[in-house]
């Protein structure tokens, strides 16, 4: 499954007003989306829930997978942003 690292954007890391946006989008692209801290299991990016549990803070690195590229780039970009501006 293609991956990117990517640093966390948001000034509160993945918490959440940032992890339900994400994990919004990924639903509304349909695909599976994986998301973790690079070495440790990831976990389904369609739940805030299991994204707060990663406990990335701001500036940290993360994994996103997925298979379908256009969903990949999309969670990658709102990783990246600060999301709880």
């Amino acid at each position: 499954m293609p991956s990117k690292t990517v640093a966390v954007g948001s000034s509160v890391g993945l918490h959440a007003r940032p992890a339900q946006i994400i994990s919004e989008a990924v639903e509304e692209l349909d695909v599976e989306v994986l998301i973790g801290i690079p070495g440790d299991e990831p976990v389904d990016a369609s739940s805030s829930l299991l994204i707060m549990t990663l406990g990335a803070g701001p500036g940290d690195q993360v994994e996103v997978s997925s298979d379908d590229q256009a969903a990949l780039d999309a969670i990658v970009a709102l990783v990246e942003k600060d999301l709880d501006a």
